[in-house]
């Protein structure tokens, strides 16, 4: 069989195994699923290393350590956040609107996951949608498919070992552009989780159901002139070099005012950044930006040293970023996009309303939606910038690969950032458990008896739909109810009580 046919293949067998999976995972109790995602972030906090090393060893993308701590904010961090939301069953209680709010899981979540990213967004999607109460199939860039599989596995076995159904959480063994496009148009999916590049994320949008997608992060970064101007620099490069370059929220340029522009200037060189010449910025543009202006691959992910000796320009050993100064945003300055590496534009302006509508070009050149960077402390001219900047993530004086994903911030720790309708998103915000979850309302006529007590609720029952004429068959080990709900006794399955019982008795 073709390999194409083979993911397809593959596709569908785990897709309906996903919603076998599913139907038993819909009457866990919230204590049976917390129990099962807590094994998860367990597991995944304990393999953070050795899952790090195995995505540098297949990709070549990033840095161990740093793709360590993506795995511990997708599992410590995360599980930290997530384990206190209720997700399953009574999830509120109005009294005074008398409306009870239900939690519903929308149903198997079909997860694409980058190269740049191939473990933590592993991790970061299984957590949020077991917590959500759904099933997932995950679907692994073919340039890292082995260490997503291992990282898919290990989630697995914690999943299963604390009691979830096997085919809850599952891999594509044949990862393939025809097996993901038909992950995504399977019958069975109920929704979309794409994390990888605009192509894909608008093939996700386009297959005919609810999906999340991210967009590009062409972060600006602006240095006010009222600036702690070490720190800010420090912040910078403290997440432009974060795993080499590879968040989307990391920053593509620093925007300066020309009044402190030498004093940041000589803090970037201080800390190992290399300014490079028109002539370089020619020679580094053309190479890494192709010319159907796509990143060129082979310097993803790499060190600005190793960018640097491709290019032909000699940079110190200690060389930590390089730095573009542009007078222009646009196709005609390749390096002014966005870069997933540990290079930076560099734009001096006069005020903090060039700068202004600097960001706004910046961001409408690949990044409307996503982030932008202030390191200011003019309280004034920060709110001013919220007010007005296209984006969803403003960060004040953090570092914004940090910030964005919720390491450094209040924000909701996430891997997967929402770009709204501005950045073709249908959320502006961080991923959670509680964008895969529905929420059924019970509203109660307003005139009548207050709502009913919380006892009412608090042990719900499954009932089993059966065909007119249609005898069900009951399995011994589906006997003994799950803790948290009830299942109706019927005549088969009292004869097949009794029976157990004579048998036992030695009667039968």
């Amino acid at each position: 069989m073709d390999l194409d046919l083979k993911s397809i293949d593959d596709v569908r067998t785990l897709c309906r195994q996903a919603v076998k999976a599913q139907a038993e995972y819909n009457s866990y109790s919230q204590e049976e699923i917390d129990r099962i995602v807590a094994c998860c972030a367990l597991a995944g906090e304990e393999n953070a290393l050795r899952l790090a090393e195995l995505a540098v060893a297949e990709t070549g993308f990033g840095v161990v350590n740093d793709k360590k701590t993506k795995n511990l904010v997708a599992s410590r961090l995360l599980y930290q956040f997530v384990k206190d939301i209720p997700t399953r069953g009574i999830i509120s209680r109005d009294e005074a609107r008398k409306v009870i709010s239900i939690a519903s899981p929308m149903g198997p979540v079909a997860a694409i996951i980058p190269s740049t990213n191939p473990t933590s967004t592993a991790i970061y999607k299984i957590i949020i949608s077991l917590k959500a109460g759904n099933a997932i199939v995950i679907s692994p860039h073919p340039a890292a498919k082995q260490c997503t599989q291992e990282a898919t596995r290990i989630m697995r076995e914690a999943a299963e070992s604390a009691g979830a159904p096997k085919g809850l959480v599952s891999c594509m063994s044949y990862p393939q552009m025809a097996g993901t496009q038909e992950l995504m148009h399977r019958p069975e999916i109920a929704i979309i989780l794409a994390t990888g590049g605009t192509e894909l994320v608008q093939s996700a949008n386009l297959a005919g159901k609810p999906a999340y997608g991210v967009g590009p992060g062409n972060v600006p970064a602006y240095i006010e002139r009222s600036a702690d101007i070490p720190q800010a620099v420090e912040n910078i490069l403290k997440s432009k070099c974060f795993d080499n370059g590879t968040v989307c929220a990391s920053e593509q340029a620093i925007i300066v005012d020309e009044e402190i522009e030498p004093r940041v200037r000589q803090e970037l060189l201080n800390r190992g950044a290399y300014f490079l010449t028109p002539a370089q910025i020619q020679a580094l543009g053309a190479a890494l930006v192709l010319p159907n202006g796509i990143i060129n691959p082979q310097f993803v992910g790499q060190p600005a040293v190793f960018i640097a000796d491709k290019v032909g320009i000699t940079v110190p050993a200690e060389t930590s970023v390089l730095i573009a100064p542009l007078e222009g945003v646009g196709p005609q300055y390749p390096l002014s996009k966005e870069k997933l590496c540990p290079i930076l534009a560099y734009y001096v302006v006069p005020n903090w309303q060039s700068a202004c509508q600097l960001c706004y070009q910046l961001l409408e050149f690949g990044g409307l939606g996503h982030t932008l960077v202030l390191h200011s402390r003019n309280d004034r001219l920060i709110l001013e910038f919220a007010l007005r900047k296209p984006v969803y993530r403003i960060l004040v004086n953090t570092p914004a690969s940090q910030g964005a994903i919720g390491a450094t911030t209040g924000l909701e720790p996430a891997l997967t950032l929402g770009c709204g309708t501005m950045g073709g998103s249908i959320t502006a915000d961080n991923i959670t458990p509680l964008h895969l979850i529905h929420i059924k309302r019970l509203a109660y006529d307003k005139d009548g008896p207050p709502l009913p007590a919380v006892s009412v609720f608090e042990q719900p029952f499954e009932s089993e739909i059966i065909t007119p004429g249609e005898v069900p068959r009951i399995a011994a080990e589906e006997m003994t109810p799950k803790k948290g709900y009830l299942k109706p006794l019927d005549r088969s399955l009292i004869e097949g009580i009794v029976q157990e019982v004579l048998k036992e008795k030695g009667l039968l």
